[in-house]
C-alpha cells in the first residue's frame, strides 16, 4: 500500500468514526452509557435517543428496594451523566417499526427518524396480569418503571391489611422483604417449589424459603393464583389460589417475569423472538436467516448473544453490569472497523438484598447441574457456594460473603475444575457436591419454535411461529 493510499484509508476510517447519524432506540441505562461512550470515542455526528417513557434514563435496582421503603422518591433515581452527550432526545414517544430498506425508525406519532447506524437498547417490561379484566383492578401492581414503583410505594404507605406477591424471583422476594421491613402482612404465592429456584436452584431455594418463613412471610409454594375479585369500586379484595384457598388482600404485586421489547421489530426481518434480539459477540444484530448486519447493534437486557464460557449458547443477561459493558462495546464497534472492534464477553454478575442478607453471584448458576458449599455456614446465612457443569465451575453465589466473589469469578473465567480448589480456610463441615435441583428445562413452555419456510432451497427463510 502506498503512502497516499494509506492516508486515504485513514481518512475514510476517521470519517466513518466521526460522522453520520446514529440513532439509539431505548432511553435506558444501556442507551445512555452507549451515547456517552460514542462521544468519548470521538463520534461527532448526529445522535438521537428515542424512549417511550417521558423520563430521562434512571436507575432501576433502587425501585424494588429504597423507593418502596420510602427512603428515596421514585423520581430521584435519575442516572448520573458521565459526560455531555449532545443528543436529540425524543422522550415519551415509542418506536413502532423499523424500515431497514430506507434506514428509518418509525415512531408512534407518525414521524420517521433516519439513521446510518442503529443501536437497540429497548430492554424489557413487566409481564402483565394474565386476565385482562382483572388487570384493570385498583391495587394490582407490577414493578418495572419509576412510575410503577411510585404507585406501589404510595399503596404500601397506606398500610394495607395484606399484600399478595405472585412470584418469588429476585424482584418478588425483594418486595416481600420490604413489606416485612414495613411490618406489613405479606403472602407470597409461587408456582415452583421454592423462591429463587429458577436462578439459583432448589438447594439455595430451600434456604431462601427458610429466610422468608423466619421473617414472617406467609409463603405458599406449588400454588398459582387463579383469579382476583374486586369490590364495587373496582379495588382488588380477594385472590383465589389453585389449592382452593381464598385470601383477603388489599394489594397484589404481579412479579411474573419480564417480556423483551421486540414487537416493534416484527416486520424488520431481524432475529427477534421471546428471548430478545440475537446478535454476535460484537453486538451486531443477526437478521432472521442468521446473517450478521453491518449497521444495527444491540445492547442491554434485550440483547441475546453467544458466550464462549457457556458453550457459545445464546444468552440474555438482565444485569446492570451487562447493560453498561455491552453499551460500551456496541459504541466502540459502531464507529470502528476490523481489528479495532471488540467482543462483549462479560462474566455475568448480580446482587440482591433481602431479609437482611446480601446475595451476590457471578457466572450463570443455572447453567450448572451440581452445587457445593465451599465456605462459611448455611445456618448463619454466611456462605459461598459454587456451581459445576461437566467437571468445571460455571457459577457461584454468596450470602453475606461477597468479599470472596472475585476469587470465584476468577475461577469461572479460567474454567477451573469443579469442585473448585479449597479457599484455604472457613470450609464448611460438608463440602460434597450435590444436585443443584434446577427446574427441568424439558418442560413445555409457550416459547415459539423456529421453522424453515420456502418451497425450494433458494427461497428458504426462517420465521418464528407460536407453538400449537
Amino acid at each position: 500500500m502506498t503512502r497516499s493510499t494509506h492516508t486515504l484509508v485513514s481518512q475514510l476510517v476517521e470519517a466513518f468514526r466521526a460522522e453520520g447519524r446514529i440513532v439509539i432506540v431505548g432511553a435506558s441505562l444501556a442507551g445512555l452509557r452507549a451515547a456517552e461512550a460514542l462521544r468519548e470515542k470521538g463520534f461527532r455526528g448526529e445522535l438521537t435517543i428515542i424512549g417511550d417513557e417521558p423520563h430521562e434514563p434512571y436507575d432501576r435496582p433502587p425501585l424494588s428496594k429504597q423507593v418502596l421503603k420510602g427512603w428515596v422518591p421514585a423520581d430521584h433515581t435519575k442516572l448520573p451523566r458521565l459526560r455531555p452527550v449532545d443528543a436529540t432526545w425524543r422522550l415519551g414517544v415509542a418506536a413502532v417499526g423499523l424500515d431497514r430498506a430506507n434506514n428509518q425508525v418509525l415512531l408512534a406519532n407518525g414521524e420517521k427518524v433516519d439513521y446510518d447506524r442503529l443501536l437497540i437498547t429497548t430492554g424489557t417490561r413487566a409481564r402483565p396480569w394474565f386476565n385482562p379484566e382483572e388487570a384493570g383492578l385498583q391495587g394490582l401492581f407490577t414493578v418495572r418503571t419509576s412510575d410503577d414503583a411510585a404507585k406501589l410505594a404510595a399503596a404500601l404507605k397506606d398500610r394495607p391489611r395484606r399484600v399478595l406477591i405472585v412470584g418469588s424471583g429476585f424482584i418478588g422476594s425483594e418486595i416481600a422483604s420490604v413489606c416485612r421491613d414495613l411490618d406489613l402482612e405479606v403472602t407470597v404465592a409461587e408456582r415452583g417449589k421454592a423462591p429463587l429456584v429458577g436462578a439459583l436452584g432448589g438447594v439455595i431455594g430451600d434456604i431462601a424459603a427458610q429466610m422468608q418463613l423466619e421473617a414472617g412471610v406467609d409463603l405458599r409454594t406449588g400454588v398459582a393464583v387463579k383469579a382476583l375479585d374486586g369490590d364495587r369500586s373496582g379495588h382488588v379484595r380477594q385472590a383465589h389460589l389453585s389449592d382452593g384457598t381464598v385470601l383477603d388482600v388489599d394489594v397484589v404485586v404481579a412479579s411474573l417475569g419480564s417480556i423483551r421489547n421486540v414487537e416493534w421489530l416484527e416486520d424488520a426481518q431481524l432475529a427477534t423472538g421471546f428471548w430478545g434480539v440475537a446478535c454476535d459477540a460484537g453486538c451486531r444484530a443477526f437478521d432472521i436467516n442468521g446473517v450478521v448486519t453491518d449497521n444495527i447493534f444491540v445492547a442491554g437486557d434485550v440483547a441475546r448473544a453467544p458466550h464462549v464460557l457457556y458453550e457459545y449458547e445464546f444468552m440474555s443477561q438482565e444485569h446492570w453490569d451487562n447493560a453498561v459493558s455491552g453499551a460500551e462495546v456496541a459504541a466502540n464497534n459502531m464507529i470502528t472497523l476490523g481489528l479495532d472492534r471488540r467482543p462483549h464477553l462479560p462474566l455475568p454478575s448480580f446482587w440482591s438484598g433481602q431479609f437482611g442478607v446480601n446475595i451476590k453471584g457471578a457466572g450463570v448458576c443455572s447453567f450448572g447441574d451440581e452445587i457445593v458449599f465451599t465456605q462459611g455456614s448455611v445456618e448463619d446465612r454466611r456462605f459461598a457456594a459454587a456451581y459445576g457443569y461437566k467437571g468445571r465451575i460455571v457459577g457461584a453465589v454468596t450470602f453475606n460473603h461477597g468479599k470472596w466473589l472475585p476469587y470465584y469469578a476468577s475461577l469461572i473465567e479460567k474454567s477451573a475444575p469443579f469442585p473448585p480448589p479449597p479457599p484455604g480456610y472457613d470450609r464448611p463441615a460438608d463440602a460434597e457436591p450435590m444436585p443443584a435441583r434446577f427446574p427441568d428445562p424439558r418442560e413445555q413452555t409457550g416459547i415459539p419454535d423456529v421453522v424453515l419456510t420456502g418451497h425450494d432451497p433458494t427461497s428458504r427463510a426462517a420465521e418464528f411461529r407460536p407453538r400449537a
